[in-house]
């Protein structure tokens, strides 16, 4: 047997994970001592560094490279003074800004009514009307008004006054219109 396969063979506590098998055949080497504590406690010598006598780095990567900002942490200038100069640089800054954009000339604004049927000289008159109208007795005159009869699922108008006044047809039982219909024919 090869020298590993002796090593192993001496060291049958040596159980491992899964996938540390090739870790423990590259440190079965190093084992010199069969006594399993001493190892755990000390480690493998020789596997990190070549140098035995070496001493450890007093700071560590991440100390070296991120290193708090060095500056005075005390006020330089005065918030009078800070204030001063933001207010500065804004009116420097619209002062420029002026100088560079001319302002917008405000645009005429025309609806297209105006603009499309309005001829000059053009006075509109409005017919007279043909007999007086009280807006408050008289029915409206809409779309709906106009066309009731062409529209489907609408209960029949009885007055032409107001023909979208309630109306109990919906509710009233097929019995009772029938009762009224024989009492009509009969007049």
């Amino acid at each position: 047997m090869n020298r590993s396969g002796e090593a192993l063979d001496k060291n049958p506590l040596g159980r491992c994970l899964l996938d540390n098998w090739v870790e423990e055949r590259a440190s079965a080497l190093l084992d010199k001592t069969n006594d399993r504590a001493q190892i755990h406690r000390h480690g493998h010598k020789g596997i990190l560094s070549a140098d035995m006598a070496a001493k450890a780095q007093d700071i560590t990567t991440m100390k070296a490279e991120f290193t708090h900002p060095t500056g005075l942490r005390v006020r330089q200038r005065g918030i009078r003074g800070e204030l001063f100069e933001k207010h500065l640089y804004r009116t420097i800054r619209e002062q420029v800004l002026k100088e560079q954009s001319p302002p917008v000339p405000s645009a005429e604004l025309v609806s297209t009514t105006k603009d499309d049927f309005g001829a000059e000289g053009f006075k509109p008159t409005f017919p007279d009307p043909s007999w007086e109208h009280n807006y408050r007795s008289e029915q409206a005159i809409t779309f709906w008004s106009e066309n009731h009869k062409k529209i489907q699922g609408v209960t029949p108008v009885r007055s032409k006054d107001t023909p979208f006044k309630k109306n109990c047809n919906f509710s009233t039982p097929i019995s009772a219109c029938l009762d009224d219909d024989e009492k009509n024919h009969h007049l």
